[in-house]
């Protein structure tokens, strides 16, 4: 579970209990169900599910920074994490 200021994501592999989950928050509170994510606190989520892969990034947010910051000129690194 993400909560991000009134942004919730739930995620699991027992879609019973992500159900269960979901119904409970319905009946508590006032929500609205948006479906899959694809984005979320400046994270691109992609999948794809015939392969089991789920990727993330960050290069919408990073561009905006390095633009923000006048740097989208700079010059790219490897920079091993």
């Amino acid at each position: 579970m993400v909560l991000y200021v009134d942004d919730i994501l739930l995620t699991t592999n027992d879609i019973v209990l992500l159900h269960d989950v979901n119904k409970f928050l319905f009946n508590k509170f006032e929500i609205k169900d948006m479906g899959e994510v694809s984005y979320v606190i400046g994270i691109e989520i992609s999948r794809e599910r015939s392969q089991g892969v789920l990727g993330f990034s960050q290069k919408g947010y990073i561009k905006k920074m390095l633009e923000r910051f006048r740097m989208e000129s700079c010059s790219l690194g490897i920079v091993p994490i």
